[in-house]
C-alpha cells in the first residue's frame, strides 16, 4: 500500500509541478495573441485528450516526466500559413512578447516555491535562516579548532554565509588540502578565522562523510509578516545554493553522482509522505524551484536556450539559421536525456547498495 501511495503522490508532484510550468507559457502565450495546438502534461504515448472551445487540445499523456504547449511558429512559421494569420505565430510576434512567454514557466515555477514556503511559515512557523552554531560537540575539529556555541559564521573558504543552507552546502563542497578556513563571530562580536579539518567516517555500505561536530539553532518564529520574510528569504537562499552546487559541478567541487534524477526523487518523496504534509510541501517548493532554475540555464532544449537562441537575434538584427539552431537543440536534448539516465543509474546504484 505505501508503494502505491508513494507512486500516486510522485505522479501528483511532477503533475503540479509541470502543470504550473506550462501553464505559464500557455497564458502568456494566449493573451500575447499566439495561436495553441496543444496543451500536454506529460509525454508519449495519449491517455485522454479533449478540443476546448478557443480550439486547443487538451491532453494527458503517459509519461509524467514533463509536458509541453505547442505553439504555432515557435521557431519560424509552420505550414499551416494558409489557415493561421501569420500574426498569430509565435516567430512572429514582438521580441519582448516572445521573451515573457519562454521565461513565464519559470517565473511560475518560482511564485509556487515562495506561495508554499509562505504558507509553511504561516502555519507551521518560520525557522530561523543565520548561521548560527547551536552546539559545537567537544573532542571534534570545530571545538579543538575555537568554535563556540553561538558562533555567526561569516565565511567558508572566502565565500560569504547568510544563510544556514549556503553555509552546509559550503561545508560540503571538497576542499584541495581537506582544510576548512571558517570565519567565526564570537558572542563578545570577536571575528576569528578558524582552520578546520573534518573528521572522515564511513557508514555500514562504506560511503564516506565529512563532521566538523556543529549542529545548527531551531528557533521558529510566527506571525505572517515573518512568514512572507522566511518565504522570500528562504526562496533566494536555495536558489543561491542550487546556483552554487552547479558551480561546484562544473569546477569538480561536487561530483555528478552526488546528484538525483526521478528515481531519486521517488525516493525522497516516499520519505516526505512518512514525515507528513509540512514535509511534502517543502519538497514541492524545493523541486518547483529546481525546475526552474535548471529551465531558465542557457542551455539549447531548455527555455534557457531558447531566451539565448532571441538574445542573440535580437543583438545581431538577424534570424538564426533554423536548421543550425534545430540541429543544436536536438544535440543538447539527447545530450541531457543521456546525463538524465546517468544519474538515475547512480540512483539505483544507491538504493540497492
Amino acid at each position: 500500500m505505501g508503494t502505491i501511495l508513494n507512486i500516486l503522490l510522485f505522479i501528483f508532484i511532477l503533475g503540479i509541478l509541470v502543470f504550473v510550468h506550462e501553464f505559464g507559457h500557455f497564458m502568456t502565450a494566449k493573451r500575447s495573441g499566439v495561436y495553441i495546438y496543444e496543451f500536454s502534461i506529460g509525454m508519449g504515448p495519449e491517455i485522454k485528450s479533449i478540443k476546448g472551445k478557443d480550439g486547443v487540445k487538451y491532453s494527458i499523456r503517459a509519461l509524467p516526466l514533463g509536458g509541453y504547449v505547442q505553439m504555432a511558429g515557435e521557431i519560424y512559421e509552420d505550414d499551416d500559413t494558409k489557415i493561421i494569420p501569420k500574426e498569430k505565430f509565435m516567430c512572429n510576434r514582438p521580441w519582448y512578447q516572445r521573451l515573457v512567454i519562454l521565461v513565464a514557466g519559470v517565473f511560475n515555477n518560482f511564485l509556487l516555491a515562495i506561495i508554499i514556503l509562505i504558507t509553511i511559515g504561516a502555519i507551521w512557523g518560520s525557522p530561523t535562516l543565520t548561521p548560527e552554531v547551536g552546539e559545537v560537540k567537544e573532542g571534534y575539529p570545530a571545538a579543538k579548532a575555537g568554535m563556540q556555541n553561538g558562533d555567526i559564521i561569516k565565511s567558508i573558504n572566502g565565500k560569504k554565509t547568510t544563510t544556514w543552507d549556503k553555509a552546509q552546502l559550503l561545508l560540503l563542497v571538497k576542499d584541495k588540502d581537506g582544510i576548512y578556513e571558517i570565519e567565526v563571530e564570537h558572542k563578545n562580536k570577536k571575528v576569528e578565522t578558524l582552520k578546520i579539518k573534518p573528521k572522515v567516517i564511513k557508514d555500514e555500505q562504506g560511503n564516506k562523510s565529512q563532521v566538523f561536530g556543529i549542529t545548527t539553532t531551531g528557533e521558529i518564529r510566527h506571525g505572517f509578516l515573518n512568514a512572507i520574510k522566511y518565504g522570500f528569504e528562504k526562496f533566494c537562499s536555495t536558489i543561491d545554493q542550487m546556483w552554487l552546487t552547479i558551480v561546484s559541478l562544473f569546477n569538480g567541487s561536487i561530483s555528478v553522482k552526488s546528484l538525483s534524477g526521478p528515481v531519486g526523487i521517488y525516493t525522497v518523496v516516499g520519505a516526505s509522505r512518512k514525515s507528513g504534509i509540512q514535509s511534502v510541501l517543502f519538497l514541492i517548493a524545493y523541486l518547483s524551484m529546481n525546475l526552474g532554475l535548471m529551465n531558465i540555464l542557457p542551455i539549447p532544449a531548455l527555455d534557457g536556450g531558447h531566451v539565448l537562441f532571441l538574445l542573440i537575434e535580437k543583438i545581431s538584427g538577424r534570424k538564426i539559421n533554423a536548421e543550425v539552431e534545430s540541429k543544436i537543440t536536438v544535440f543538447f536534448f539527447f545530450l541531457l536525456i543521456a546525463l538524465m539516465i546517468y544519474i538515475s543509474i547512480f540512483d539505483v546504484i544507491r538504493i540497492f547498495s
